[in-house]
């Protein structure tokens, strides 16, 4: 650990243990182990205060069934303050806020995130909350990330959201810190799904917060170094930023001591594999109570390496996904956001929860016909993931085609490419607008979401399905029956500019 904050020269201190997490996106087994792992947290003889924090999106999709076991997890492992992230409002209002109602947490968000009236989500969310341990006061503030709507489809929570942009979330963020600190609390922490970049912009344009736990951006910061995750505020006063990568994959632990006027004197991060603790029969039962046992569907043979950052790489599990809609469904082409595969397949027994892991959305699947044209500039839109900040909204998976693409997002080539194995060439900077394609694709994208305008077809689809990508694996191994090979055949290429 390496900081500039000066050690304790008094005994007048308050010692805080924070165990938090962010950004586990439903995976359930990763959600058993951190179970394991908190009950351990439990255990430490510390006279220290223990808080356990969540800075959002723990869930992820639409199936309320998924996100009533991720929340009883979280209740399990004694997460008491949770801020809603952006998948928090992939289920329906009204799933949502049963759920919420239920929950043995409290949930955040208010500060800028608003709420109409007549939503079942209306009162769910507090801007902040107090919690005492021991005598000793911490605020706790909640904020959604300012591109909420850019991460959500059209319908369902989106329409019963407002979202404040940056510079207002500031402004009232400011304002609830104001607020605590008026009711005599000396100790901040802000619970933000902003992402890293507004995350140190809010550490140096505000005062009175201590602690950022932060989410969205899924960076894994370890360790306190200044001028990464230690930063001082607008009165010079220490403020500490942490975030535990995505997946579950991390959880943290971040060690404190305050003086007697609120401000941090010393301060460890711990930053912990979940992969360290085993699955214990509690957490494992309260899931399967909830969603069932898993159905085996096939076998994997073999498997190719998982792609270091999925958004901007070819992906051949992803591509086994895409591959089934478009055989399952019939179609010409298929497409998928990458931002949609949160998983990967393993060497051996496959089953319906793992192949759900690896797109656990539960969108429902569309067939409709694109012109050429609007394809080649839906794969030139996803081409923008190379110079965006965070890689978003991530490159355009395909089936039925194969494309070439430079790093700096750069349409090269694109071609059709039928299952003889023949491959048609298309004229990428005068793609035909009559020629029409019968395209698979979920409701996101056939929604417009995240920017893809072009393939807003929902409301003309030749057919909508009650059902995911995730079924149509299943059925395609169900079908395949043997054991199975996950291919990387080179359709995405990237090369350098």
């Amino acid at each position: 650990m390496s900081s500039s904050i000066q050690p304790v020269q008094n005994n007048n201190t308050v010692k805080t243990s924070i165990f938090y997490m962010n950004d586990f996106h439903a995976k359930l087994p990763n959600l058993e182990r951190l179970y394991t792992a908190s009950k351990v947290f439990d255990s430490f003889e510390t006279s220290a205060d223990k808080l356990k924090l969540s800075a959002g999106d723990d869930g992820i999709g639409e199936d309320p069934v998924l996100i009533n076991a991720v929340s009883k997890i979280l209740g399990m492992i004694g997460i008491t303050k949770r801020q809603n992230g952006n998948h928090e409002f992939d289920v329906s209002p009204r799933s949502h806020a049963e759920i919420a109602k239920n929950a043995k947490y409290q949930e955040l968000g208010a500060v800028n995130i608003h709420v109409k009236e007549n939503s079942p989500l209306n009162g769910i969310m507090a801007s902040s909350a107090i919690e005492e341990h021991n005598g000793n006061k911490y605020g706790i503030i909640g904020i959604g990330p300012s591109d909420m709507f850019s991460r959500l489809k059209d319908g369902k929570s989106k329409g019963d959201l407002h979202v404040d942009d940056f510079d207002n979330t500031v402004l009232n963020l400011q304002k609830e810190v104001d607020k605590l600190k008026s009711s005599g609390v000396n100790k901040v922490i802000l619970l933000s799904h902003s992402g890293y970049v507004n995350d140190v912009k809010i550490a140096k344009q505000t005062r009175g917060i201590d602690v950022i736990i932060g989410g969205h951006s899924h960076d894994l910061i370890k360790d306190i170094k200044t001028g990464k995750n230690l930063f001082y505020n607008l009165d010079n006063e220490p403020v500490v930023i942490t975030q535990a990568g995505k997946d579950g994959e991390y959880f943290g632990i971040l060690n404190l001591e305050f003086d007697d006027k609120g401000l941090i004197k010393s301060v460890q991060n711990n930053v912990i594999p979940t992969s360290a603790f085993n699955r214990t029969i509690p957490a494992k039962y309260a899931v399967e109570n909830i969603i069932g046992k898993p159905e085996h569907v096939g076998v994997i043979n073999s498997v190719p390496p998982t792609p270091n950052n999925r958004l901007i790489e070819n992906n051949p599990h992803g591509n086994f996904m895409v591959d089934a809609m478009r055989k399952e469904l019939g179609v010409d082409v298929a497409l998928l956001n990458s931002a949609n595969i949160r998983g990967y397949f393993e060497k051996g027994n496959v089953d319906t929860r793992k192949v759900s892991e690896i797109s656990p959305f539960k969108n429902k699947l569309v067939v409709a016909k694109i012109s050429e044209k609007e394809l080649v500039d839906a794969i030139k839109l996803g081409g923008r993931s190379f110079v965006h900040p965070d890689y978003k909204p991530g490159i355009v998976m395909v089936s039925g085609l194969q494309y070439t693409m430079n790093d700096k997002g750069e349409l090269l080539k694109l071609s059709y490419v039928e299952d003889s194995g023949k491959v048609t060439p298309i004229d990428i900077n005068n793609p035909d607008p009559n020629k029409l394609i019968r395209v698979a694709m979920d409701d996101f994208y056939a929604t417009g979401g995240d920017g893809f305008h072009m393939l807003n077809k929902k409301h003309n689809a030749e057919a909508v399905y009650d059902f995911d990508k995730d079924k149509l694996a299943c059925d395609y191994i169900k079908r395949l029956n043997a054991p199975i090979d996950i291919i990387d055949d080179k359709r995405i290429q990237i090369v350098k500019a």
